[in-house]
């Protein structure tokens, strides 16, 4: 296992004092318990402390004296300025790597002034500097970096199965006696090893605390991840980002109150739509129609659409999209919050962003009240496990906590919550780090695939549909979509190729593009063997093939009912094509029961309660009769005749027509 290396940086501006700091510590470092691998530098002023700050990828503290001459403003060494300037200092520190710990150094009589000041800028202690007790000051930056690096409720469900206790309670494999030894399962036994089962436990051990009302390890863990994430409060979730969209919408919202949504969300929130029995109002999003991509919605849209729904109750944005594209929150939160509307941010695909400044500012930075992200599909949490950060001060916890408990099992996987507490501990250590590294292959994977010159990665540039060119749309560099019109292959013919001949599986792709997904988990040798594939099939020099483009999306019509009401009524099922195969123009002026989506692109083109047009039905045909490999989710098929269930017409006569 390697050893732990944990560096703290000392701020001084006098050499002689900084040199008799850095030297006392690192002895006390030495002749003590050092379990992280602490050791300590110094630097004498702030442009030397910014600079150690982003290059240090061990980093964990920083112990900075108030009496910063190298920042004073104009030359001033008053004591006004003085102060302001370690404030100054603390608080680039604190935005740019908001997960270090900061602690100052101050003179005894200038206590009250200082601390005062400090302590509003989330400083986590302070020392003496004549005491220059080096033992004291380094115990407690030894205990303090211990106590981040603590897993409370992975701790505790070590200690459990440590303990070895006969189990006289759920789950029934009794870890995994059910199993070991049996002729018929005992692979499946040895394949997932016995940690598996030892560690699935149950509600019935109450030392390991209840995910559904936690008053101990888990509180303890998602009160630490919440300081992680910049949140006022962070709540485990078992069942996938998901859920936690759902759980947030219907505590936002209440049947017949507005919802502005990207009609290019998760599935989930449409979801979400049903069982809250919102009035949603959809917001179409920008389309890159060269390479089939839909970005995020227009600012002006946006705004336009919070300025003509004043009463709407909440918004929820995706931001990363899929493809990356990044929207640029903070003017749309503000606009509004200025209209009393709640908002709600999906980063399934943007858990990492607290932790390196190249990604910042996060949702919640930018003030949004809600954020949900995907832990397992960015950080080191198992699949299924992801997190709720709440930030709104008018969260109403008890209503919360019972939309939560009516998604959430009453037996969760309890590995499921311990790989999130080890994601956030790892995300606050080594985040800055790791993500550095990705950065760093993310440039590389770039270079190298442009320089196969047939494969071609798509920049900011390329990807951003017309109408938001200006709208400060930024790209997150982790997700890669190659141009791969030019090797001669279909998308489908490549990912094929990849997977069967070289062993690469890719996240996504449209019609001419693939998406690569790189995360903390990526490595070199990764990159070389899918640059040495793309090279080899470049090489091949096939001529380029005529690409069939996917059809655009038809634009949101009209919502006739609420979708919840339309949804569970009984409905009718229409066939899409009459017996003559040709397109069925009765669905046309029918009322849609369920959601129907293609996926790609994953948008819905009906929701329940939207009326069908021609141009609707016409484009589900297309689809259906294309030989592209294409899902189509919410078509029902009768035999091999699809069909869409729609409202009857009795049933639309007992339901209350929206304006």
């Amino acid at each position: 296992m390697p050893k732990l290396t944990s560096r703290i940086l000392v701020i001084n501006d006098e050499p002689h004092v900084l040199r008799e700091f850095v030297k006392g510590l690192n002895a006390a470092a030495r002749t003590l318990d050092n379990p992280l691998g602490i050791s300590f530098s110094g630097v004498t002023t702030a442009k030397e402390a910014l600079s150690v700050i982003e290059s240090d990828r061990d980093l964990q503290a920083v112990l900075v004296d108030d009496r910063l001459y190298s920042l004073a403003k104009n030359g001033s060494n008053s004591k006004k300025k003085l102060q302001m300037s370690a404030l100054e200092l603390v608080q680039r520190i604190t935005r740019f790597r908001p997960e270090l710990d900061v602690y100052i150094l101050i003179a005894q009589e200038k206590e009250d002034d200082v601390v005062d000041k400090l302590f509003t800028e989330s400083v986590d202690g302070y020392f003496y500097r004549e005491e220059r007790d080096y033992r004291g000051i380094y115990r407690i930056l030894n205990a303090q970096i211990q106590e981040r690096a603590r897993t409370p409720f992975y701790d505790q469900l070590k200690n459990y199965v440590w303990m070895a206790k006969d189990q006289w309670h759920t789950p029934g494999h009794s870890s995994g006696e059910s199993l070991r030894g049996s002729p018929w399962v005992n692979d499946f036994y040895e394949f997932m090893g016995e940690h598996v089962f030892d560690a699935d436990l149950s509600v019935s051990v109450p030392m390991l605390d209840s995910l559904m009302e936690p008053k101990g390890v888990i509180a303890e863990a998602q009160a630490m991840a919440a300081k992680a994430f910049g949140a006022r409060r962070t709540y485990f979730a078992t069942n996938g980002t998901s859920t936690a969209n759902k759980v947030i919408l219907q505590t936002l919202l209440a049947p017949g109150e507005k919802l502005l949504l990207d009609r290019n969300c998760h599935k989930s929130v449409h979801h979400g739509v049903v069982l809250s029995g919102a009035n949603p109002v959809y917001l179409d999003s920008a389309l890159n129609r060269k390479y089939g991509l839909y970005g995020p919605v227009p600012k002006k849209l946006l705004l336009n659409s919070i300025k003509k729904h004043p009463d709407a109750q909440a918004l929820i944005l995706t931001s990363c999209t899929y493809d990356g594209l990044r929207y640029d929150l903070a003017p749309i939160i503000e606009a509004a919050h200025a209209k009393g509307i709640k908002v709600i941010i999906d980063e399934a695909w943007y858990g990492f962003a607290r932790f390196h400044p190249e990604f910042r500012p996060t949702a919640l930075e930018a003030g949004a009240d809600y954020a949900t992200q995907s832990t397992h599909k960015v950080l080191s949490a198992f699949s299924q496990a992801s997190m709720i950060h709440i930030n709104d001060p008018g969260f109403r916890e008890h209503l919360f906590r019972e939309n939560f408990n009516m998604h959430t099992s009453t037996s969760p996987q309890y590995g499921l919550i311990a790989s999130l507490d080890v994601a956030r501990k790892q995300a606050m250590m080594e985040g800055y780090k790791l993500l550095s590294r990705t950065l760093e292959l993310a440039n590389e994977v770039r270079n190298l695939i442009n320089s196969t010159r047939v494969f071609r990665v798509l920049e900011l540039d390329d990807l951003l549909p017309d109408e938001v060119r200006h709208d400060g749309i930024r790209l997150d560099p982790t997700k890669v979509t190659i141009d791969i019109s030019g090797c001669g292959y279909t998308v489908d013919d490549l990912q094929k190729l990849l997977f069967e001949r070289y062993n690469i599986q890719v996240e996504k792709s449209t019609f001419n593009t693939l998406t690569l997904l790189l995360t903390i988990g990526t490595t070199r040798s990764k990159l070389s063997r899918l640059y040495d594939s793309l090279m080899r099939i470049a090489r091949e020099n096939r001529a380029p093939r005529r690409l069939v483009q996917t059809p655009e999306i038809p634009a949101f019509t009209r919502l006739r009912y609420l979708p919840r009401d339309a949804y569970y009524c009984g409905g009718e099922l229409v066939q899409v094509f009459d017996e003559r195969e040709r397109v069925n123009k009765k669905l046309a002026g029918r009322i849609c029961a369920d959601q129907i989506v293609p996926y790609p692109p994953g948008i819905p083109v009906l929701v329940p309660g939207q009326l069908i047009t021609s141009k609707i039905v016409d484009y589900i045909a297309d689809l259906l009769h294309s030989h592209k490999r294409m899902e189509m989710h919410g078509v029902v098929h009768e035999g091999y005749l699809p069909c869409i269930r729609v409202l009857k017409p009795e049933e639309e006569k007992g339901l209350q027509r929206l304006a």
